[in-house]
């Protein structure tokens, strides 16, 4: 019996997506991620997720369920973004407003603390926001979408929102 010749399509067959990598449109972005235990597990999920999309997914902790300080996390992450480390970031954790706070502390950074897809769609497109924060006991499949809709939505560049982000950048006391 003759052998079948194997193709390169048939050699980097991706079983996840049931694509070749050839075919693949990879993010040459990198995502930063970080949570505190109540987090955790919806972090894991979501860097499989994403690393399976072509994403490169950076892990700013924490790395068990054990108790852990949130802060510690989300500043982490926040000087990743502001640093140029990630280009983007998600931060977990119960509720989603005590990482959203620790990640705002850092300069240059812009938190947006989401429950729906439109409001990860605004929040890009009207904020430029450069980091999402979610609770930690959000369903995977709606943490899934919100996270696509903030990865992919563009920054508007209207000048009405580039002059408040800058003043929310400028901002000091």
């Amino acid at each position: 019996m003759e052998e079948k010749e194997t193709s390169l399509k048939d050699i980097v067959k991706n079983d996840y997506q049931e694509q070749t990598i050839l075919d693949l449109n990879v993010p040459d972005n990198k995502i930063g991620i970080a949570s505190d235990h109540r987090g955790y597990n919806l972090k894991q999920k979501l860097t499989k997720y994403l690393t399976k999309k072509g994403y490169t997914v950076i892990d700013y902790g924490c790395d068990d369920k054990t108790s852990h300080d949130y802060p510690k996390y989300g500043f982490k992450l926040g000087k990743a973004v502001r640093d140029g480390k990630v280009e983007k970031g998600i931060a977990i954790c119960g509720s989603g407003i005590g990482i959203s706070i620790a990640c705002n502390k850092v300069s240059k950074v812009r938190c947006a603390k989401i429950d729906n897809i439109k409001e990860a769609k605004y929040t890009r497109k009207d904020n430029d926001a450069n980091i999402m924060a979610i609770n930690g006991n959000m369903p995977l499949i709606r943490a899934k979408d919100i996270t696509d809709v903030f990865l992919k939505t563009p920054f508007s560049n209207e000048t009405r929102h580039k002059n408040r982000i800058k003043m929310l950048d400028d901002y000091r006391e």
